[in-house]
């Protein structure tokens, strides 16, 4: 019976995995004294006769019976052979060879904590997919790859050794002073190139202000509507979550929200995630000192101020801030490719030596060709070449958008449906009357193919906003033209 069970194991497992034949009888025996086909102190067939009656080679045999041996399942006795453990475990619900059914034991379902039943079912990452009209993504089939492997492959060839160690430094340094100089020029923050800290993109930089700034249980105020990632950000970290909620002039604290102080004030000025809406002067002065008087970190996400289409740049928050209280953030994620998980945090001079080692301890950067090859593409103008096309090829896909949605937009009153944010970016917001239901405008559009997002579902207290936020990033204007209308239709019938 034992010859039989093992054979028909071994079948399977052949059949299945294309295992070499030492590694199937080694697992169909260990299945068998699992499964209590060989009970523990049972004496094992010889080699011999385990080779003659499966048709093995003796070799097999024994490398397999070594194996189990090494591993404790198996233990010799001189002058008397190979026997079963007595500690191996059994399987529960296994059956002896012999008889009664094993009693099979209480077994505790695996769980979660409630903080990852919160990280992995909330604002749930998956639902965002690449798909032509997903807020977010950028179009980086564009990106100039023959040209980036050169440079890649240049810097391999003339990598020394301590381009492959760790990095202690916050990054290469011809990187941070590329990134400092362009962080000067183009977003106006005040920096020098020893404050720049290299990341693995804005979820890392979030992650470190999180863990160096706050403790478990401090407050966090973000904006309301809030880009998800964040929130993951602070949840993971323990921080609970205040949200403020934003108008037109970006976010706005009432007395109410004073009454819950923070330690982190977490926003995107710039462009606000997911409405775009712009960060007012007045309010940005106004949040400034809102974060004085509380004594509070501000962490300015400066998310896609890279494709900005009409009107001048907007500069950054950090740039007015007098007190060192802004942490600037910013990736190149959106320009160049995801994949290729490079970012940067600007940190107050006082806590950069702070940063830096908490940022080695914890993830043990590296990744110093790359982050060369990136130094060399930013010094030689690629990536400002890159940029004009990247917000000419926007700029275009925004108007065909627009045009697309044209004929429900143009009305009067307040209900009317009106589009924000559209000035930069690589989304706009179609915002509509609260009385709308936005998710199941998704819903029917999903089914047709195409993947937008509600703005509701953006919302953690908020019940008044209505929209659909609508990227076009990766839309190429064929498709734009001819699923643009299909959205305003949507739109159109439930509005009425």
């Amino acid at each position: 019976m034992l010859s039989e069970f093992l054979l028909a194991e071994m079948n399977r497992l052949g059949a299945q995995d294309a295992l070499p034949l030492h590694r199937q009888l080694y697992e169909a025996l260990r299945r068998a004294m699992l499964d209590g086909k060989l009970g523990a102190g049972e004496r094992l067939p010889s080699s011999r006769d385990l080779a003659q009656d499966l048709a093995l080679s003796r070799n097999t045999v024994v490398a397999a019976i070594n194996q189990l041996s090494v591993e404790g399942y198996l233990a010799s006795r001189v002058g008397s052979g190979t026997y079963v453990n007595d500690h191996v475990p059994r399987a529960s619900g296994a059956r002896a060879l012999r008889g009664a059914p094993a009693q099979a034991p209480h077994r505790q379902a695996p769980r979660l904590s409630r903080r990852g039943e919160a990280l992995a079912h909330r604002f749930s990452a998956h639902e965002l997919e690449v798909q032509p009209f997903t807020p977010g993504i950028a179009d980086f089939s564009a990106f100039p790859l023959a040209l980036w492997q050169r440079l890649q492959n240049k810097h391999w060839r003339m990598t020394y050794p301590d381009m492959l160690d760790y990095n202690t430094s916050g990054g290469y340094a011809p990187l941070r002073r590329a990134i400092a100089d362009y962080l000067r020029v183009f977003r106006s923050v005040q920096l020098e190139a020893d404050q720049v800290i290299v990341t693995t993109g804005t979820q890392q930089s979030l992650e470190l202000c999180a863990r160096l700034l706050a403790d478990h249980g401090d407050t966090v105020w973000v904006e309301d509507p809030a880009y998800w990632g964040a929130m993951k950000a602070f949840m993971a970290n323990g921080q609970r979550v205040h949200p403020v909620a934003t108008d037109d002039e970006g976010i706005r604290p009432t007395e109410a929200d004073d009454a819950e102080p923070p330690t982190l004030i977490y926003v995107t000025p710039s462009h606000q995630y997911p409405t775009g809406e712009v960060m007012s002067l007045a309010r940005r002065h106004q949040l400034l000192a809102t974060a004085r008087a509380h004594g509070a970190w501000v962490l300015e996400d400066d998310y896609d101020s890279e494709y900005r289409f009409s009107g001048p740049p907007i500069s950054s928050l950090e740039g007015l801030d007098l007190d060192g209280r802004v942490l600037y953030m910013g990736t190149f994620s959106k320009v160049l490719y995801p994949g290729l998980k490079l970012g940067y945090l600007v940190v107050p001079k006082g806590l950069v030596e702070a940063f830096r080692q908490a940022h080695y301890d914890l993830h043990r950067p590296g990744h110093m060709p790359t982050q060369a090859a990136l130094a060399e593409f930013i010094e030689m103008g690629h990536f400002a070449s890159s940029l004009r096309r990247a917000r000419q090829t926007y700029a275009e896909r925004r108007q065909c958008l627009l045009e697309a949605l044209g004929p429900v937009l143009g009305g009067e009153g307040p209900d009317a449906p009106r589009i924000s944010g559209a000035e930069q970016g690589l989304h706009l917001c179609l915002r509509l009357p609260a009385r709308i239901d936005d998710q199941a405008i998704a819903q029917r559009l999903a089914q047709q193919g195409l993947i937008v997002r509600p703005l509701s579902a953006y919302c953690l207290r908020r019940t008044d906003l209505r929209g659909l936020v609508i990227g076009y990033g990766y839309a190429a204007l064929a498709e734009i033209r001819q699923c643009g209308p299909l959205i305003a239709a949507a739109v159109r019938k439930a509005v009425g």
